[in-house]
Protein backbone atom coordinates (compact mmCIF):
# COMPACT_ATOMS: atom_id res chain seq x y z
CA UNK A 1 0.00 0.00 0.00
CA UNK A 2 1.51 3.43 -0.72
CA UNK A 3 0.42 6.27 1.30
CA UNK A 4 0.67 9.85 0.59
CA UNK A 5 2.21 12.92 2.78
CA UNK A 6 -0.94 14.11 3.96
CA UNK A 7 -2.08 10.27 4.76
CA UNK A 8 1.26 10.13 7.44
CA UNK A 9 -0.01 13.04 9.05
CA UNK A 10 -3.30 11.87 9.38
CA UNK A 11 -1.61 8.67 11.33
CA UNK A 12 0.59 10.35 13.32
CA UNK A 13 -2.32 12.70 14.74
CA UNK A 14 -4.26 9.17 15.20
CA UNK A 15 -1.50 7.43 16.70
CA UNK A 16 -1.27 10.12 19.48
CA UNK A 17 -5.27 10.28 20.35
CA UNK A 18 -5.20 6.49 20.93
CA UNK A 19 -2.31 6.53 23.38
CA UNK A 20 -4.21 9.32 25.06
CA UNK A 21 -7.03 7.18 25.16
CA UNK A 22 -5.34 4.36 25.90
CA UNK A 23 -3.36 5.11 29.30
CA UNK A 24 -5.88 7.14 31.17
CA UNK A 25 -6.28 5.02 34.05
CA UNK A 26 -8.51 6.45 36.63
CA UNK A 27 -10.55 4.75 39.51
CA UNK A 28 -12.08 1.40 38.36
CA UNK A 29 -15.45 2.77 38.49
CA UNK A 30 -14.14 4.28 35.21
CA UNK A 31 -12.30 1.66 34.15
CA UNK A 32 -14.72 0.39 31.21
CA UNK A 33 -15.73 4.17 29.97
CA UNK A 34 -12.29 4.62 29.16
CA UNK A 35 -11.91 0.76 27.31
CA UNK A 36 -15.10 1.89 25.46
CA UNK A 37 -13.80 5.35 24.13
CA UNK A 38 -10.53 3.48 23.09
CA UNK A 39 -12.59 1.02 20.94
CA UNK A 40 -14.11 3.90 19.25
CA UNK A 41 -11.08 5.29 18.77
CA UNK A 42 -9.70 2.33 17.00
CA UNK A 43 -12.62 2.18 14.58
CA UNK A 44 -11.66 6.04 13.85
CA UNK A 45 -8.56 5.32 12.76
CA UNK A 46 -10.08 1.97 10.38
CA UNK A 47 -11.99 4.37 9.04
CA UNK A 48 -9.29 7.06 8.25
CA UNK A 49 -7.28 4.51 6.57
CA UNK A 50 -9.70 3.60 4.31
CA UNK A 51 -10.79 7.24 3.10
CA UNK A 52 -6.92 7.49 2.64
CA UNK A 53 -6.94 4.34 -0.06
CA UNK A 54 -9.17 5.88 -1.64
CA UNK A 55 -7.44 9.45 -2.43
CA UNK A 56 -5.33 10.18 -5.70
CA UNK A 57 -2.03 8.65 -5.57
CA UNK A 58 0.47 9.89 -7.93
CA UNK A 59 2.81 7.14 -8.75
CA UNK A 60 6.22 8.90 -9.17
CA UNK A 61 7.00 6.28 -12.24
CA UNK A 62 4.68 8.60 -14.41
CA UNK A 63 5.81 11.87 -13.73
CA UNK A 64 7.99 12.86 -16.95
CA UNK A 65 11.52 14.09 -16.59
CA UNK A 66 12.88 17.10 -18.39
CA UNK A 67 14.35 15.12 -20.94
CA UNK A 68 11.37 13.54 -21.63
CA UNK A 69 9.82 17.17 -22.72
CA UNK A 70 12.34 17.89 -24.85
CA UNK A 71 12.20 14.70 -26.75
CA UNK A 72 8.45 15.30 -27.33
CA UNK A 73 9.07 19.13 -28.87
CA UNK A 74 11.86 18.18 -30.90
CA UNK A 75 11.94 18.72 -34.32
CA UNK A 76 14.98 17.71 -35.45
CA UNK A 77 17.56 19.43 -37.01
CA UNK A 78 17.31 22.64 -38.53
CA UNK A 79 18.19 23.57 -41.83
CA UNK A 80 19.27 27.46 -42.44
CA UNK A 81 18.80 28.10 -45.87
CA UNK A 82 21.46 30.45 -46.84
CA UNK A 83 20.38 32.93 -49.64
CA UNK A 84 21.63 32.11 -53.43
CA UNK A 85 23.34 35.88 -54.49
CA UNK A 86 23.19 35.31 -57.66
CA UNK A 87 20.15 33.75 -58.31
CA UNK A 88 17.84 35.43 -55.60
CA UNK A 89 17.19 38.84 -57.22
CA UNK A 90 14.76 40.20 -54.53
CA UNK A 91 17.16 41.27 -51.52
CA UNK A 92 16.63 43.44 -48.67
CA UNK A 93 17.96 46.26 -50.97
CA UNK A 94 14.82 45.33 -53.20
CA UNK A 95 12.78 44.48 -50.25
CA UNK A 96 13.40 47.96 -48.29
CA UNK A 97 13.13 49.94 -51.56
CA UNK A 98 9.80 48.52 -52.68
CA UNK A 99 8.49 49.42 -49.18
CA UNK A 100 9.68 52.93 -49.96
CA UNK A 101 8.20 53.35 -52.98
CA UNK A 102 4.85 51.91 -51.93
CA UNK A 103 2.58 54.57 -50.31
CA UNK A 104 0.00 53.78 -47.60
CA UNK A 105 -1.75 57.19 -47.55
CA UNK A 106 -5.49 57.14 -45.97
CA UNK A 107 -5.78 60.39 -46.22
CA UNK A 108 -8.69 62.57 -46.45
CA UNK A 109 -10.62 62.48 -50.29
CA UNK A 110 -8.39 59.91 -51.61
CA UNK A 111 -9.98 57.10 -53.39
CA UNK A 112 -9.07 53.32 -51.54
CA UNK A 113 -10.36 49.82 -52.86
CA UNK A 114 -12.36 47.99 -50.50
CA UNK A 115 -14.34 45.00 -49.39
CA UNK A 116 -17.95 45.54 -47.46
CA UNK A 117 -17.81 43.06 -44.94
CA UNK A 118 -20.70 43.91 -42.90
CA UNK A 119 -23.92 45.51 -42.65
CA UNK A 120 -25.22 47.46 -39.48
CA UNK A 121 -28.09 49.24 -38.86
CA UNK A 122 -26.70 52.26 -40.12
CA UNK A 123 -23.78 51.68 -42.38
CA UNK A 124 -21.78 48.90 -43.48
CA UNK A 125 -18.43 48.25 -42.45
CA UNK A 126 -15.77 48.12 -44.81
CA UNK A 127 -12.24 46.83 -44.81
CA UNK A 128 -9.52 48.81 -46.71
CA UNK A 129 -6.58 47.71 -45.30
CA UNK A 130 -6.21 50.69 -42.60
CA UNK A 131 -4.89 49.70 -39.49
CA UNK A 132 -9.18 49.58 -38.23
CA UNK A 133 -12.17 49.01 -40.97
CA UNK A 134 -13.81 51.89 -42.53
CA UNK A 135 -17.58 52.89 -41.77
CA UNK A 136 -19.99 53.61 -44.54
CA UNK A 137 -22.64 55.54 -43.70
CA UNK A 138 -26.05 54.79 -45.22
CA UNK A 139 -26.51 58.08 -46.55
CA UNK A 140 -23.01 58.21 -48.37
CA UNK A 141 -23.89 54.60 -50.03
CA UNK A 142 -25.45 55.84 -52.73
CA UNK A 143 -26.32 58.94 -55.39
CA UNK A 144 -29.92 57.18 -56.23
CA UNK A 145 -31.48 56.60 -53.47
CA UNK A 146 -35.25 54.86 -53.17
CA UNK A 147 -37.39 55.62 -50.69
CA UNK A 148 -37.30 53.11 -47.85
CA UNK A 149 -33.84 51.75 -48.83
CA UNK A 150 -31.56 49.99 -46.65
CA UNK A 151 -27.79 49.70 -46.61
CA UNK A 152 -28.58 46.16 -47.89
CA UNK A 153 -30.02 47.22 -50.55
CA UNK A 154 -28.00 49.62 -51.74
CA UNK A 155 -24.11 47.68 -51.31
CA UNK A 156 -23.96 44.07 -51.28
CA UNK A 157 -22.15 41.77 -48.78
CA UNK A 158 -18.52 40.97 -49.73
CA UNK A 159 -18.71 43.55 -52.85
CA UNK A 160 -15.40 44.65 -53.71
CA UNK A 161 -15.98 48.41 -54.49
CA UNK A 162 -13.72 52.08 -54.41
CA UNK A 163 -14.46 54.31 -52.07
CA UNK A 164 -13.24 57.81 -51.15
CA UNK A 165 -12.58 58.80 -47.93
CA UNK A 166 -14.60 61.76 -46.24
CA UNK A 167 -12.87 62.27 -42.66
CA UNK A 168 -10.11 61.67 -40.91
CA UNK A 169 -9.32 59.30 -38.10
CA UNK A 170 -11.15 58.80 -35.01
CA UNK A 171 -9.87 58.05 -31.61
CA UNK A 172 -10.20 54.36 -32.57
CA UNK A 173 -8.15 55.03 -35.72
CA UNK A 174 -11.59 54.35 -37.74
CA UNK A 175 -11.86 56.60 -41.50
CA UNK A 176 -15.66 57.32 -43.04
CA UNK A 177 -15.79 56.56 -46.59
CA UNK A 178 -18.36 57.42 -49.31
CA UNK A 179 -19.71 56.11 -52.44
CA UNK A 180 -21.90 58.64 -53.14
CA UNK A 181 -19.44 61.27 -54.08
CA UNK A 182 -17.82 59.10 -56.66
CA UNK A 183 -21.07 58.25 -58.24
CA UNK A 184 -21.73 62.04 -57.90
CA UNK A 185 -18.36 63.25 -60.03
CA UNK A 186 -18.89 60.49 -62.47
CA UNK A 187 -22.30 61.77 -63.02
CA UNK A 188 -21.24 64.89 -64.40
CA UNK A 189 -18.32 63.56 -66.02
CA UNK A 190 -21.60 61.82 -68.04
CA UNK A 191 -23.39 65.12 -68.26
CA UNK A 192 -20.37 67.16 -69.66
CA UNK A 193 -20.07 64.75 -72.06
CA UNK A 194 -23.50 64.33 -73.21
CA UNK A 195 -23.65 68.64 -73.43
CA UNK A 196 -20.17 68.10 -75.57
CA UNK A 197 -22.03 65.60 -78.26
CA UNK A 198 -25.02 67.48 -78.06
CA UNK A 199 -27.16 64.59 -77.10
CA UNK A 200 -30.84 64.71 -75.76
CA UNK A 201 -31.38 62.47 -72.68
CA UNK A 202 -34.32 61.22 -71.19
CA UNK A 203 -35.69 62.30 -68.09
CA UNK A 204 -38.17 62.00 -64.93
CA UNK A 205 -39.76 65.31 -63.57
CA UNK A 206 -39.33 64.24 -59.30
CA UNK A 207 -40.70 67.72 -58.44
CA UNK A 208 -42.52 70.98 -59.78
CA UNK A 209 -42.64 74.60 -58.42
CA UNK A 210 -43.53 78.07 -59.52
CA UNK A 211 -41.18 78.36 -62.20
CA UNK A 212 -41.08 75.06 -63.70
CA UNK A 213 -39.39 71.32 -62.94
CA UNK A 214 -37.01 69.28 -61.25
CA UNK A 215 -35.78 66.46 -63.19
CA UNK A 216 -33.22 63.37 -62.27
CA UNK A 217 -30.65 63.48 -65.19
CA UNK A 218 -27.91 60.72 -64.72
CA UNK A 219 -28.32 60.88 -60.81
CA UNK A 220 -28.16 64.69 -60.58
CA UNK A 221 -31.25 67.12 -60.14
CA UNK A 222 -31.65 69.67 -63.52
CA UNK A 223 -33.70 72.46 -63.54
CA UNK A 224 -36.54 72.96 -66.77
CA UNK A 225 -37.83 76.16 -66.72
CA UNK A 226 -41.86 76.10 -67.05
CA UNK A 227 -41.00 77.97 -70.64
CA UNK A 228 -39.39 75.46 -72.30
CA UNK A 229 -42.17 72.99 -71.63
CA UNK A 230 -43.49 72.02 -74.79
CA UNK A 231 -47.13 70.87 -75.79
CA UNK A 232 -48.66 72.81 -73.77
CA UNK A 233 -47.56 71.08 -70.80
CA UNK A 234 -47.47 73.16 -67.32
CA UNK A 235 -45.64 72.32 -64.35
CA UNK A 236 -48.25 71.03 -61.87
CA UNK A 237 -48.59 68.07 -59.91
CA UNK A 238 -49.81 66.11 -62.68
CA UNK A 239 -46.09 66.06 -64.19
CA UNK A 240 -44.39 64.36 -61.79
CA UNK A 241 -43.55 60.79 -62.43
CA UNK A 242 -43.47 61.72 -66.46
CA UNK A 243 -40.63 61.11 -68.24
CA UNK A 244 -39.73 63.77 -70.94
CA UNK A 245 -37.00 63.94 -73.77
CA UNK A 246 -34.65 66.99 -72.70
CA UNK A 247 -31.66 68.93 -74.55
CA UNK A 248 -29.07 70.52 -72.04
CA UNK A 249 -28.81 74.39 -71.95
CA UNK A 250 -26.60 75.00 -69.44
CA UNK A 251 -24.36 73.15 -67.74
CA UNK A 252 -21.79 74.46 -64.71
CA UNK A 253 -20.09 71.60 -62.87
CA UNK A 254 -18.35 74.75 -60.52
CA UNK A 255 -22.02 76.12 -59.43
CA UNK A 256 -23.26 72.94 -59.49
CA UNK A 257 -26.17 74.14 -62.19
CA UNK A 258 -27.63 71.79 -64.58
CA UNK A 259 -30.83 73.82 -66.48
CA UNK A 260 -32.58 71.85 -69.27
CA UNK A 261 -35.57 72.11 -72.26
CA UNK A 262 -38.07 69.65 -72.79
CA UNK A 263 -39.10 72.63 -76.00
CA UNK A 264 -35.63 72.36 -77.56
CA UNK A 265 -35.68 68.62 -77.31
CA UNK A 266 -39.08 68.29 -79.44
CA UNK A 267 -38.13 71.00 -81.80
CA UNK A 268 -34.52 69.36 -82.50
CA UNK A 269 -36.73 65.80 -83.19
CA UNK A 270 -39.15 67.43 -85.15
CA UNK A 271 -36.81 69.51 -87.68
CA UNK A 272 -35.31 66.22 -88.80
CA UNK A 273 -38.53 65.22 -89.87
CA UNK A 274 -39.59 68.37 -91.54
CA UNK A 275 -38.64 70.04 -94.75
CA UNK A 276 -39.61 73.15 -97.17
CA UNK A 277 -43.26 72.20 -98.46
CA UNK A 278 -44.25 70.43 -96.09
CA UNK A 279 -48.22 70.77 -95.28
CA UNK A 280 -48.47 71.00 -91.21
CA UNK A 281 -51.19 71.41 -88.71
CA UNK A 282 -51.17 74.18 -85.87
CA UNK A 283 -52.48 76.33 -83.48
CA UNK A 284 -52.60 79.83 -83.28
CA UNK A 285 -50.90 81.29 -79.68
CA UNK A 286 -50.45 85.21 -80.41
CA UNK A 287 -51.51 87.52 -82.77
CA UNK A 288 -48.57 90.65 -83.95
CA UNK A 289 -49.21 93.41 -86.30
CA UNK A 290 -46.61 91.81 -88.46
CA UNK A 291 -48.33 88.37 -88.24
CA UNK A 292 -49.52 85.55 -85.91
CA UNK A 293 -47.64 82.52 -84.58
CA UNK A 294 -48.05 78.92 -84.80
CA UNK A 295 -47.40 76.29 -82.43
CA UNK A 296 -46.85 73.56 -84.69
CA UNK A 297 -46.22 70.21 -82.38
CA UNK A 298 -43.90 72.15 -79.77
CA UNK A 299 -42.39 74.83 -82.25
CA UNK A 300 -43.21 78.19 -82.52
CA UNK A 301 -43.36 79.26 -86.54
CA UNK A 302 -44.13 82.50 -87.78
CA UNK A 303 -47.07 83.16 -90.27
CA UNK A 304 -46.60 86.73 -91.52
CA UNK A 305 -48.60 89.24 -92.84
CA UNK A 306 -47.43 88.84 -96.72
CA UNK A 307 -47.98 85.16 -96.49
CA UNK A 308 -51.65 84.83 -95.26
CA UNK A 309 -53.39 85.78 -98.54
CA UNK A 310 -52.85 86.91 -102.01
CA UNK A 311 -55.71 89.56 -101.41
CA UNK A 312 -54.74 92.29 -99.01
CA UNK A 313 -55.14 92.18 -95.37
CA UNK A 314 -56.50 95.33 -93.63
CA UNK A 315 -57.33 93.41 -89.75
CA UNK A 316 -55.59 90.24 -88.87
CA UNK A 317 -58.35 89.70 -86.19
CA UNK A 318 -61.25 89.70 -88.92
CA UNK A 319 -58.96 86.64 -90.05
CA UNK A 320 -57.15 84.27 -87.72
CA UNK A 321 -57.99 84.45 -83.80
CA UNK A 322 -55.85 83.04 -81.07
CA UNK A 323 -56.74 79.07 -80.20
CA UNK A 324 -58.09 78.69 -83.56
CA UNK A 325 -56.79 75.56 -85.48
CA UNK A 326 -54.98 75.97 -88.84
CA UNK A 327 -53.23 74.36 -91.64
CA UNK A 328 -50.22 76.17 -92.94
CA UNK A 329 -46.83 75.17 -95.56
CA UNK A 330 -43.52 75.32 -94.68
CA UNK A 331 -41.45 77.64 -96.71
CA UNK A 332 -38.39 78.46 -94.87
CA UNK A 333 -36.91 76.47 -91.22
CA UNK A 334 -34.09 77.43 -89.06
CA UNK A 335 -33.16 74.16 -87.58
CA UNK A 336 -30.26 75.61 -85.49
CA UNK A 337 -32.64 77.68 -83.96
CA UNK A 338 -35.98 75.48 -83.79
CA UNK A 339 -37.87 78.34 -85.91
CA UNK A 340 -40.22 77.98 -89.00
CA UNK A 341 -41.57 80.13 -91.29
CA UNK A 342 -45.41 79.21 -92.98
CA UNK A 343 -47.44 80.52 -95.31
CA UNK A 344 -51.13 79.92 -96.11
CA UNK A 345 -51.87 81.83 -99.17
CA UNK A 346 -49.68 78.62 -100.86
CA UNK A 347 -52.30 76.75 -100.39
CA UNK A 348 -55.10 79.22 -101.48
CA UNK A 349 -57.19 77.55 -104.48
CA UNK A 350 -57.91 80.79 -105.46
CA UNK A 351 -56.40 84.23 -104.45
CA UNK A 352 -58.04 85.87 -101.82
CA UNK A 353 -59.69 82.42 -100.12
CA UNK A 354 -58.51 83.11 -97.15
CA UNK A 355 -60.20 85.92 -96.03
CA UNK A 356 -63.70 84.87 -97.72
CA UNK A 357 -63.48 80.69 -96.48
CA UNK A 358 -60.50 79.96 -94.79
CA UNK A 359 -62.30 76.36 -94.43
CA UNK A 360 -62.22 75.84 -97.54
CA UNK A 361 -58.56 76.42 -97.88
CA UNK A 362 -58.03 73.93 -94.95
CA UNK A 363 -59.88 71.01 -96.36
CA UNK A 364 -58.00 71.67 -99.76
CA UNK A 365 -54.76 71.94 -98.09
CA UNK A 366 -52.72 68.57 -99.56
CA UNK A 367 -54.77 68.96 -103.17
CA UNK A 368 -53.37 72.66 -103.57
CA UNK A 369 -50.47 71.94 -102.07
CA UNK A 370 -49.52 69.43 -104.41
CA UNK A 371 -50.32 71.60 -107.46
CA UNK A 372 -48.45 74.52 -105.96
CA UNK A 373 -45.32 71.70 -106.11
CA UNK A 374 -45.69 70.65 -109.35
CA UNK A 375 -45.70 74.40 -110.16
CA UNK A 376 -42.89 75.28 -108.32
CA UNK A 377 -40.99 72.27 -110.12
CA UNK A 378 -42.12 73.75 -113.61
CA UNK A 379 -40.79 77.13 -112.73
CA UNK A 380 -37.85 75.36 -111.58
CA UNK A 381 -37.16 73.68 -114.71
CA UNK A 382 -38.06 76.52 -117.13
CA UNK A 383 -35.18 78.55 -114.92
CA UNK A 384 -32.60 75.89 -115.83
CA UNK A 385 -33.52 75.54 -119.44
CA UNK A 386 -33.11 79.82 -119.31
CA UNK A 387 -29.76 79.37 -117.64
CA UNK A 388 -28.38 76.60 -119.92
CA UNK A 389 -29.23 78.72 -122.99
CA UNK A 390 -27.09 81.61 -121.69
CA UNK A 391 -24.24 79.36 -120.74
CA UNK A 392 -24.23 77.48 -124.28
CA UNK A 393 -24.51 80.52 -126.28
CA UNK A 394 -21.56 82.30 -124.47
CA UNK A 395 -19.38 79.01 -125.12
CA UNK A 396 -20.28 79.42 -129.14
CA UNK A 397 -18.94 82.95 -128.65
CA UNK A 398 -15.70 81.88 -126.74
CA UNK A 399 -15.09 79.28 -129.29
CA UNK A 400 -15.41 81.13 -132.30
CA UNK A 401 -13.27 83.64 -130.83
CA UNK A 402 -10.75 80.86 -129.73
CA UNK A 403 -10.53 79.24 -132.78
CA UNK A 404 -9.77 82.94 -134.98
CA UNK A 405 -6.99 83.53 -132.58
CA UNK A 406 -5.76 80.07 -132.59
CA UNK A 407 -5.39 80.35 -136.36
CA UNK A 408 -3.76 83.77 -136.06
CA UNK A 409 -0.83 82.47 -134.17
CA UNK A 410 -0.47 79.53 -136.26
CA UNK A 411 -0.12 82.17 -139.55
CA UNK A 412 2.38 84.10 -137.88
CA UNK A 413 5.72 83.01 -138.30
CA UNK A 414 7.18 85.49 -135.35
CA UNK A 415 4.72 83.22 -132.74
CA UNK A 416 7.93 81.36 -131.31
CA UNK A 417 9.46 84.77 -130.45
CA UNK A 418 6.39 85.80 -128.43
CA UNK A 419 7.02 85.93 -124.86
CA UNK A 420 3.30 85.49 -123.97
CA UNK A 421 1.20 83.63 -126.39
CA UNK A 422 -1.95 83.97 -124.89
CA UNK A 423 -1.66 87.42 -124.28
CA UNK A 424 -3.75 88.34 -127.24
CA UNK A 425 -6.32 85.82 -126.33
CA UNK A 426 -6.75 87.24 -122.79
CA UNK A 427 -6.95 90.75 -124.02
CA UNK A 428 -9.94 89.31 -126.80
CA UNK A 429 -11.80 88.17 -123.46
CA UNK A 430 -11.67 91.06 -121.56
CA UNK A 431 -12.88 93.09 -124.44
CA UNK A 432 -15.27 90.56 -124.99
CA UNK A 433 -16.56 90.40 -121.30
CA UNK A 434 -16.06 94.27 -120.87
Amino acid sequence: MKISAAGLLSLSALATTTTTHAFVVGPSSRRHKTTTSLFQSTAVAEATFAEIEQEEIIDPRTLQSRFDRLKQTYKGIRQVVKPDEENDAFGYDEFDAAVAETTYGFNRDEIVAGVVMQHEERGAIVDIGAKASAFLPTQEAALMQAAGSTIADLVPLHAELEFQIISDEDDNGQLLVSLRRLQYAQAWNNVLEFQQNDEHVVAEVVAVNRGGAICLVAGLRAFLPGSHLAGGMVPNEDLIGVKLPLKFLEVNQETSKLVVSHRRAIVEQQMADLSRGDIVEGTVTGLKPYGAFIEVSGMSGLLHISQISYDRIEKLEDVLQPGSPIKCMIIDHDKMNGRIALSTKTLEPEPGDMLKNPQLVYEKAEETGKKYHERMEAERKAREEVARGIVMGLGDSLDDLTGGVASGLLGDDDADDSDDPLASVSDNLDSLLS
